[in-house]
């Protein structure tokens, strides 16, 4: 079996084409997820409503709802390998997500909307559902040298993502607002339990939260992670989330046979 190792913006994951296959994606996500350290596992499977079926499942087996940069990646793997066009529908546990080739490495999903925004969950500390069942997300402002300070802010973001406030468990963001429209992200996710190089979603509720507080008026956000630049678009309107375009590069790694 071909088990493909790509990433999107440094959010690394293991690919299968699973269609027609019985497999223990659990299993399989632990134990692929081991060779390189990959952030979570794809598997690709048959779908009566969309062009694709998306399984996802972080490294340490649970499965989630979705993953942005998983999503995009996996678009790229569905248009290579010939089991969708240059436009697609990925059917996932969230919801429909559309998706679209840019060019050969870039590649944009649209997000599932706000299930729940609200932005003060855990006083200054917001929390995103996107989809339903939704991707929980907690999302919070720092005022300092947000990367510089990661190592000292682990234990601080561990602490969030297991908070009472936040019932399923929540991916903890944190942002640091560089410009208008431009921001620093730093990650810590649930299945990983560690920080990881890119979030799309993450960077999705980042979005969300100022598109709704005011403060994101050309509507697009640049997010500067550790592992590479994503782009969001909002699209909205009396206050109300209705577009969540994410976009950014991706990469196959490696092909391994196992």
């Amino acid at each position: 079996m071909n088990v493909y190792y790509m990433n999107g913006a440094g959010n690394d994951f293991m690919v299968i084409d699973a269609r027609g296959k019985t497999l223990d994606f659990e299993k399989l996500a632990v134990e692929l997820c081991k060779l390189t350290g990959a952030d979570g596992f794809m598997a690709v499977d048959h779908s009566d409503v969309a062009d694709f079926r998306l399984h996802f499942y972080n490294a340490d087996g649970s499965r989630g709802e979705m993953c942005g940069n998983g999503a995009r990646c996996i678009c790229r793997f569905a248009y290579d390998m010939g089991i969708a066009g240059e436009e697609m529908l990925v059917q996932t546990d969230a919801g429909l997500v559309p998706g679209w080739r840019l060019d050969e490495n870039r590649y944009r999903v649209r997000l599932n909307n706000p299930s729940v925004l609200d932005l003060h969950r855990k006083g200054d500390v917001a929390y995103v559902e996107l989809g339903n069942p939704g991707v929980p997300h907690a999302v919070a402002e720092y005022r300092g040298d947000l990367w510089a300070d990661a190592d000292s802010l682990r234990e601080t973001l561990r602490a969030l993502r297991y908070d009472p406030a936040f019932p399923k468990g929540a991916n903890v963001n944190f942002y640091q607002s560089l410009a208008e429209g431009e921001v620093r992200v730093l990650t810590f996710e649930r299945g990983v339990e560690d920080f990881t190089l890119a979030c799309g979603t993450g960077c999705g509720s980042i979005a969300a939260v100022l598109w709704t507080k005011g403060q994101l008026p050309g509507n697009v956000l640049t997010g500067e992670n550790r592992g590479g630049t994503l782009k969001i678009t909002i699209g909205g309107a009396s206050g109300q989330v209705d577009s969540i375009l994410l976009e950014g590069p991706t990469e196959i790694v490696k092909i391994y046979q196992v």
